[in-house]
Parts: structure tokens; C-alpha cells; sequence
């Protein structure tokens, strides 16, 4: 079963996009694409597994024809680092 948490999911919603800091509104949890992580073929990636980019940047990252696989992977791994920290740093992920 992948993990899944609806509150953490919110919590991105409220986030500017971790790669071009818009806060346009359509901010919003993209998921990894790599099998690794969990995707499959109508599965998402572990809600864990997030990066808050704006439409224009999650479109970018996952269907976008002006950066290499390799470059896509790795703008969205530096969202995915970036987001994680800002969500522990302003307190909205907390680790009991």
C-alpha cells in the first residue's frame, strides 16, 4: 500500500512553487516520476515523495520538451529538498 496523507498534500497547497517562487494559486504537490519511488502506471509516487511546484513548473518537470530526463529529475528532486525543508522549518511537518 503506498502512503498517503491528505493534510500533507494541503499543507504544499500553501507553498510557493519550490523551483521559480510563484504564488500564483495554482501551487500543488507534484509527485515523483520515478519508479523508485513508487509510480506506476496509474499510481502515483508516496505522498512523501513531493516537490510544491506551480502548474507551470510541474508541467515543465514532467512533460516539458526544453530540459534532458536528467535535468527534469533534477529539478525536481531540489523542489522535492527544498519543499521537505520549508515544511519542517515553518512547522507544518512535525515528526512525533
Amino acid at each position: 500500500m503506498t502512503y498517503r496523507n491528505p493534510k500533507l498534500l494541503k499543507a504544499v497547497r500553501d507553498l510557493v512553487c519550490q523551483r521559480c517562487g510563484a504564488d500564483d494559486g495554482t501551487v500543488c504537490a507534484a509527485h515523483s516520476n520515478r519508479l523508485a519511488d513508487g509510480k506506476g502506471r496509474g499510481i502515483k509516487a508516496a505522498d512523501y515523495r513531493i516537490a510544491a511546484l506551480c502548474s507551470r513548473c510541474h508541467y515543465e518537470i514532467d512533460q516539458g520538451s526544453t530540459m534532458s530526463r536528467e535535468e527534469r529529475q533534477d529539478a525536481w528532486e531540489a523542489a522535492h529538498r527544498d519543499t521537505i525543508g520549508v515544511l519542517f522549518e515553518s512547522g507544518r511537518l512535525v515528526v512525533k
